[in-house]
This record gives structure tokens, sequence and C-alpha cells, in this order.
């Protein structure tokens, strides 16, 4: 049976080894990325995810921008764009007989 000190030293000694193919397999896979860079014509800016067909300089959009009111309340001036639920006071009025054309900007 190992002694204690013994033990710890082969734990040491295994510790070590393991960084040290840790090392090497990063280092392997980095010649390989840029080996298929290389083979490639890829820069590191491709690898980014980012669509080709983005122009340079352009966040894309993301959805849910504001839009323009395509509804008005005349008396309270309250607006609706025509997206979603229709807001209660447009369901009162058309509840009451009115119609929607009435509301249109």
């Amino acid at each position: 049976m190992a002694s204690l000190q013994e033990l710890i030293a082969q734990k040491e000694a295994l510790e070590r080894e393991i960084e040290r193919t840790q090392q090497q397999g990063r280092a392997d896979a980095i010649a390989k990325i840029r080996s298929l860079m290389g083979e490639f014509g890829l820069s590191v800016s491709d690898l980014s995810g980012k669509s080709a067909r983005a122009k340079p300089g352009k966040a894309p959009k993301a959805g849910g921008g504001k839009v323009p009111a395509k509804y008005r309340n005349s008396t309270t001036g309250e607006t609706w764009s025509g997206r979603g639920l229709q807001p209660r006071w447009l369901k009162a009025a058309l509840a009451a007989g009115h119609k929607l054309d009435e509301f249109a900007v």
C-alpha cells in the first residue's frame, strides 16, 4: 500500500500531466482552426455569426419598433396603431354602433 506522501506526489504529477495535455490539445485546436481559416480565406469577423448580407456598421433591426397610429379617439386624443388588442375606448365605441373607419387617422 502506498503512503500518503506517495499518493499526493502521484496526484500532483497527474495534475501536471492533465494541464500539459489540455494545453497541447488547445494548441492543436488553434493550429487546426488557423489552417482551416487560411484554406477557406476566413477572418475572425467571419466567425461572429453575422449574416454576410448585413451591411457593415448597421445593427440588425430588433422587432417591435414604434408604429404610427392608425386610429384616433377625437374626444380624448387616444390612439391605436391597429396592432394587438383593441383598446377599451375603441371597443366601447364599436359596441355603441360606431364604425372603425370613423376613427381612422
